[in-house]
């Protein structure tokens, strides 16, 4: 579905090429540490007691199950994560960033 107005798009296309590669791939990163963040926290909310290896797992099936077959995806999902490790940190991973020099 694309229900953004040609114009609109265009316009939003070129404010991005006009960032430098490094600021689009700092942006791309800072998305999927949010979408990340995201899926962590919806996981833990259904499953508040939930192990390092059922996160690990939720996260791979929502990022990538789509990606794959039902035996792959299956696969994947079975040698994912270990028991007895430490529950992950549901707050988003952030970047330190350089601001000397106008980077």
């Amino acid at each position: 579905m694309n229900d953004t107005p040609f114009d609109t798009e265009r316009r939003y296309r070129e404010m991005l090429l006009q960032r430098s590669g490094a600021e689009r791939l700092k942006m791309g990163c800072s998305m999927f540490a949010t979408a990340r963040a995201l899926v962590v926290a919806s996981v833990l909310e259904r499953e508040p007691t939930a192990s390092p290896t059922v996160v690990r797992r939720a996260l791979f099936i929502r990022f990538y199950g789509a990606d794959f077959d039902a035996a792959k995806c299956a696969e994947t999902v079975a040698r994912l994560g270990r028991a007895g490790e430490p529950r992950p940190d549901p707050r988003p991973v952030t970047a330190p960033t350089n601001t000397a020099a106008g980077t």
